[in-house]
C-alpha cells in the first residue's frame, strides 16, 4: 500500500479556512491546527468545499498548506494532508498538479469535473490522465448533486485498479450504490463518507471512515462513533452518534461552510466567522439558533 492508502481511514477533517478583511486570517489558522492535532482525527482535507478553495488564490493555498505543516511539525502530532483540487479543464489540472508537486502533502481529493457534465468515457480518461500525472496518489470525490454527474460503480471499479488511485470521498447517487461499492472494491481501495448526516450509516455499510465538517463541532464523539464500530460496540457507537446526529443538519440549515464558521467564531477558535463571496455568512435567525445551542452544550459539558 502507498502511504496515503495506510492513512485514509478513520475521521478525516475538511479543515475551513479562516479568512479576516478579505486576507487568509494565518493567526487563526494556526489556532485551528493546533487544536484539531489534538483532537481524535486522523487526517486533514485543505482547499477543498468546506475550505473554499475555488476562492483561494494559487499563494493563498500554498500558504495554507505550508502554515498547516509548520504548526503540525512544531507540535507533537502529524497528520497527513489531501489537498483539495477541482475544475472541468483536465489540461488545466494536469498543470495544478505540476504546480503543487513539491509542496508538503501527502495526496490530492479531486472532484469530478463541474458543469461540462461528461459521459462515463470521459470521466475514466479524466481520472486515469490526472492519476498518470500525479506525483502524489489521488483520492477521488463523488459528489453528483455539485457537479450534475455520478461516477458509476463500473466507472469507480476501473480507477481503483489504477496503482496512483487510492481511495474515494462517497456522496454518491444512492445509499445502494454505496454498498455495492464496498462490496465490489478491491481489498486496499479506501472508502470515506461525505455525507455528514448519513456518518454513522455509511460506517456500519463498511466504509473506512468519514470526511466530516461536522467534526469541526465534537469532535471527539465523532471519532468514538468510528472507534466504537471498530470494536464491534454498536450500541455505544449509536449512543456517541445520538449525541452529535442533530449537528449534522444544523451546519447545513444554510450553505456551507459559513454555519460552522460562525460556530467557531462564537467559540473564539477563529477570529471572525468571514466567508467569501458567493457564500454569506448566516443568517441572524440561524446565528440566533446556532448560539442556543452552544449555550445547550455548554450546559451539558458543566
Amino acid at each position: 500500500m502507498t502511504g496515503l492508502q495506510e492513512q485514509l481511514h478513520g475521521l478525516w477533517l475538511p479543515l475551513v479556512t479562516p479568512f479576516r478583511d478579505g486576507a487568509l486570517d494565518e493567526r487563526s489558522l494556526r489556532r485551528l491546527t493546533r487544536h484539531y492535532a489534538g483532537q481524535g482525527i486522523d487526517g486533514l482535507i485543505l482547499g477543498a468545499t468546506s475550505g473554499e478553495g475555488m476562492t483561494l488564490r494559487e499563494a493563498e493555498l500554498e500558504r495554507l498548506v505550508a502554515i498547516v505543516r509548520d504548526e503540525m511539525a512544531a507540535g507533537r502530532r502529524t497528520l497527513p494532508i489531501c489537498l483539495g483540487l477541482s475544475g472541468a479543464d483536465t489540461a488545466r489540472l494536469q498543470e495544478r498538479l505540476d504546480e503543487t508537486a513539491d509542496w508538503p502533502i501527502d495526496g490530492y481529493l479531486i472532484a469530478s469535473p463541474y458543469y461540462v457534465r461528461p459521459s462515463q468515457r470521459g470521466l475514466l480518461a479524466h481520472f486515469e490522465t490526472l492519476a498518470d500525472h500525479a506525483a502524489w496518489p489521488l483520492a477521488l470525490y463523488n459528489i453528483p448533486y455539485r457537479t450534475s454527474v455520478n461516477i458509476t460503480n463500473q466507472t469507480m471499479l476501473r480507477l481503483a485498479e489504477h496503482r496512483n488511485i487510492v481511495g474515494l470521498k462517497d456522496c454518491g447517487a444512492s445509499r445502494e450504490q454505496s454498498i455495492a461499492l464496498l462490496r465490489d472494491r478491491p481489498k486496499q481501495f479506501r472508502v470515506l463518507t461525505g455525507e455528514d448526516a448519513n456518518y454513522f450509516e455509511a460506517l456500519t455499510d463498511g466504509a473506512d471512515g468519514g470526511i466530516v465538517l461536522s467534526a469541526h463541532v465534537e469532535t471527539a464523539t465523532f471519532a468514538a462513533v468510528h472507534a466504537e464500530l471498530k470494536r464491534g460496540h454498536h450500541d455505544a457507537a449509536l449512543a456517541r452518534w445520538q449525541e452529535v446526529a442533530e449537528l449534522t443538519r444544523l451546519l447545513f440549515t444554510e450553505p456551507s461552510p459559513a454555519p460552522a464558521k460562525y460556530w467557531l467564531w462564537r467559540c473564539g477558535l477563529i477570529d471572525s466567522p468571514e466567508v467569501r463571496l458567493p457564500m454569506v455568512e448566516v443568517s441572524s435567525e440561524l446565528a440566533a439558533t446556532i448560539d442556543r445551542e452552544i449555550e445547550r452544550r455548554t450546559k451539558v459539558a458543566a
